[in-house]
Order: structure tokens, then sequence, then C-alpha cells
């Protein structure tokens, strides 16, 4: 499958998430990004990834380079489609061209791109779309022997996705056999299959969570799952705590934006993000409360830390010090220090997991 991405008028750092996901860690193909408003250039030079990857204008000009889909790259606030949007998805559909959405508002119920898509004999597959006969968390247990780690934020948006992945890929090159749960759009763009948590009624998050991971753990010693939200965001707790009781992590690994002081959306009223040591206490109180008398406690056994803000790797580094000086935890920078950062954060939960 051949992909473009549609991230019309809003191909940055700070706006296309889906997009930076998809083209740093898919395992197939992106032909182009289309965006009227950056066309002719290339991709990297907006977003940090995607090198060789043109912008162009018009789907037809993405079709031209090969594209056999196209993947709405951009996530915002609220998930409903941006009316910039509209006419690329319609010329996209009346051709005949899958769309793939993982925003909130559902392509096929605006009626223009209903019709587009009766017209082009096109299909939508729609990222967030939760099965059906989803149960209740609380009531399936994984097996024995499989270790659940989830990702946990200071704030939402802070990269545990990105950690999430890495994470796999290092366990996999130390020789272990390691999974990833997809809970958010872009992880199930990316790995094929997951479920979006943030789209499931809230009496059945702990148990899609908790389904995905006993499915994994069947073939997987290493379950990591893809973390939402955080606990201290106003907007997001409830997704995150319905997704830590579902996950029933063993081991957690705290990730932080090395730059962001005040809460993603709260800027304006000067919400200030926690400190890491708070976290730490708050991730692990909140995760004891799944676990029965006896149990091992939750822990958290690792931070990794976005830099993503700094030009400089001096001071870069100096925020991963800082991190695992405050917490006295395995720190790394898993995408600006490579495999060697990756394998650090994977190292310290290996050997979390075999004291237990």
């Amino acid at each position: 499958m051949k992909l473009a991405i549609l991230a019309e008028g809003q191909l940055a750092r700070a706006t296309a998430k889906t997009a930076i996901g998809v083209l740093r860690y898919a395992p197939y193909p992106v032909v182009a990004v289309v965006d009227s408003t950056r066309s002719g250039t290339d991709t990297a030079a907006h977003i940090g990834v995607g090198k060789g990857v043109p912008v162009v204008a018009t789907v037809d000009e993405a079709l031209a380079l090969g594209a056999e889909a196209l993947l709405i790259g951009t996530a915002a606030a609220g998930g409903r489609i941006a009316d910039t949007y509209r006419p690329h998805l319609a010329r996209a559909l009346e051709r005949g061209v899958t769309v793939w959405n993982g925003l909130h508002e559902r392509v096929l119920s605006d009626p223009a791109l209903a019709a587009a898509a009766k017209r082009g004999s096109a299909t939508v597959r729609e990222l967030r779309e939760p099965p059906a006969d989803l149960p209740i968390g609380g009531h399936r247990q994984r097996r024995a022997g499989a270790v659940v780690v989830l990702t946990v934020g200071t704030d939402a948006a802070v990269g545990k996705m990105t950690a999430s992945l890495e994470i796999v890929g290092a366990l996999r090159r130390l020789g272990k056999r390691a999974a990833f749960v997809a809970t958010g759009q872009t992880g199930i763009a990316i790995a094929g299959e997951g479920i979006a948590v943030d789209a499931v009624a809230a009496d059945f998050i702990a148990g899609a969570a908790e389904q995905m991971v006993c499915e994994a753990a069947e073939t997987a010693d290493y379950v990591i799952v893809e973390g939402q939200g955080a606990l201290t965001h106003p907007g997001f707790s409830g997704v995150t705590l319905g997704l830590l009781h579902g996950a029933g992590p063993d081991l957690m690994v705290l990730c932080h934006d090395a730059n962001r002081g005040t809460v993603k959306g709260f800027e304006r009223e000067g919400l200030p993000v926690h400190s890491l040591n708070e976290c730490v206490a708050i991730y692990e109180e909140a995760a004891s409360w799944r676990r029965p008398p006896g149990y091992p406690r939750a822990a958290v056994v690792a931070v990794a830390v976005n830099t993503s803000a700094y030009r400089d790797d001096g001071a870069a580094g100096a925020e991963v010090r800082d991190a695992e000086m405050r917490t006295k935890l395995p720190a790394a920078g898993p995408v600006r220090e490579g495999p060697p950062g990756a394998e650090h954060l994977a190292q310290a939960i290996v050997a979390a997991a075999e004291r237990r």
C-alpha cells in the first residue's frame, strides 16, 4: 500500500502528529504529503522527518506519484474534519481512493463526502471506530510470565507512542519477544490493528485495554502498551485512568517533554506540569488500586525524555541527565539518542522485570 498524507495548511511539528508518526515508523511507503500552502518543498523541511517525500498541492498530484490511499495526517482538538480538508477528501473519494481517518468525526457523516464516495465506489477506514462487542474490564487474566509495560506521561502529547515503538524495537534487538499495543489512531495506522480508547464508551475503556493486552501476551513476553493523555491533564485524565487500570501494567515508563512548563491546552490559565517525582508517585498510586494484595507494586522504572524542542545536543543531554538525577531512574531521549537511548530504556525494563 502506497500512502499519501493530507495535512492541508497544517504541515508543522505542532499539528502534524499523525503524519510524523507514520513517516517515522510505518512499514509502508509514503509517496507524498498534500498541503497546497507548502507545495514544491520537501516534507522534512517542515516536520523533521520524511526526507525525500514531496509536498504537493492536490490529491491528483499525489495519485500521479502512485498513492493508493489518503491518510488524514493531523489531529485537531475535538476531532473535527477541517473544512479545508473536505475538497481534498471529496476528490480522493470520487477517484475511488480509500481514505484513512483518525479523527472523531466520521467521513461519511458528511453528505457531500458520502456522495463522493458513492460516485467513486470508494471506502473509508475509520481508525477510531471501536469494536461493537467490548467487555467490561477486570475479568481476564493474561498469560503468566508476560510483562506488561505502559508508557505514561507528565502531560498529553509528550511522545508516549514514540517511546513505546522505540522500546519495542530495542527489546527485539536485545532478543526479546516484544509486542506493541496501539491505543490511538496514529499507532493503529502504523501497526495495522488496535483500539482507539478515546473513542470507546467510558465503561468499556478498561475492557478494551485488557482485551488487547491479553491477546498480545499470548505471543510476547514484553507487551508495550501505548499510553494516552495524562492523569494530571484535566481534559484527558478519564481515558488515561481507564487505560491504566485495563492494561494493568507491571512496569511503567514515564514520558516527559523537557520543554513543557504548562499543561497542553491550559497555557492561558498557566496550569503547571507536575514534577517528574510527583508524576511517578501519582502513577504508582493509581496503578496500585487495581492490584490485589500480595501482588508486586506496579513501578515506574525509567523516564523517556522528549527533547525535540532543543536544537543544541548539549542542552538536550543536560535535560536527560537532570531527569535521571531527580528521579534516580534510568533516563534517555529515545529518538534523539537513537538506538542506544532506546536500548537504555529497554535494559531498565528487562532488569526491573528480572528483579520481580
